[in-house]
């Protein structure tokens, strides 16, 4: 197993399959760890691509006493790890929260950026603002905190089942479960900064190609979201899978790839 040194002696857990083909690092979703693209590396692994992935802070094997568990960090903590493993021009793939971490990671990477893909990435804003009418509230994210706070288990076995809309297995919700209940209770602050950062003038400024992968159905990020999103962008393509929920590489999962290996080979 590798560690990645960030934050003084603590460590982030992560994975580097070699390749020759190019670069992609999959960032995970809020409370899932690096096992959730179960489903996805081993098939970009067989195309020949140098595939990265990793447990962001607080998930999974990585360690859960960390005192900064920001979007900024974790951004930081991915565009080191490009650095320090000398990817050449790495797409960054980002789930959910992680597509908000991989705006980050590729905006400190600049030039050094291959791609963007965003997949159900809640970004440029996770909840409703002026100017932006998309996703949920403040509230509503404090909301889950709380039940966070009073009971973890059943809070979060409720993320679980509502990440999919089309039909997967009563496995498969529990596989994502037990990631979720792998999270430290820092992590919870992860989701607040989620809630409280605006990425659009960063999205804004990118100047590589962006592909958003996106379900219409998507509780927790609102399709619309998606849409005003792709605007923002010089180069963006927004794909559309209706029926879908906020997970498309799960429910979706032969289209899903045709889609992203599409774009790597762009």
């Amino acid at each position: 197993m590798a560690y990645l040194e960030v934050e003084g002696s603590r460590r982030i857990y992560f994975e580097h399959h070699s390749g020759a083909g190019r670069p992609v690092v999959l960032v995970h979703g809020w409370g899932a760890t690096g096992r959730c693209w179960d489903t996805v590396a081993p098939a970009l692994i067989a195309r020949g691509h140098e595939v990265v992935l990793l447990d962001q802070r607080t998930c999974g094997r990585s360690d859960n006493d960390f005192d900064d568990v920001s979007i900024e960090a974790l951004g930081a903590d991915v565009a080191l790890l490009c650095e320090r493993l000398n990817l050449r021009r790495p797409v960054i793939n980002g789930w959910s929260l992680g597509g908000t971490v991989a705006v980050d990671a590729v905006a400190r990477l600049g030039s050094q950026a291959g791609g963007l893909v965003l997949t159900g990435g809640a970004t440029p804003r996770y909840t409703s603002a002026p100017g932006w009418p998309h996703g949920g509230t403040l509230d509503d994210v404090q909301g889950v905190l709380d039940g966070l706070a009073t009971d973890r288990a059943t809070t979060l076995k409720g993320v679980a089942d509502a990440v999919c809309v089309a039909p997967v297995s009563e496995q498969v919700v529990a596989w994502m479960w037990g990631m979720f209940l792998e999270m430290g209770p820092r992590g919870d602050d992860s989701l607040r900064s989620l809630a409280e950062i605006d990425q659009r003038k960063t999205l804004g400024a990118l100047e590589i190609p962006v592909l958003s992968l996106h379900g219409t159905d998507d509780g927790f990020v609102p399709f619309s979201g998606a849409k005003a999103a792709r605007e923002l962008c010089s180069d963006a393509t927004l794909v559309e899978f209706p029926g879908c929920g906020h997970a498309p590489f799960l429910e979706f999962r032969e289209r899903y790839l045709a889609e992203l290996t599409g774009f790597l080979a762009r």
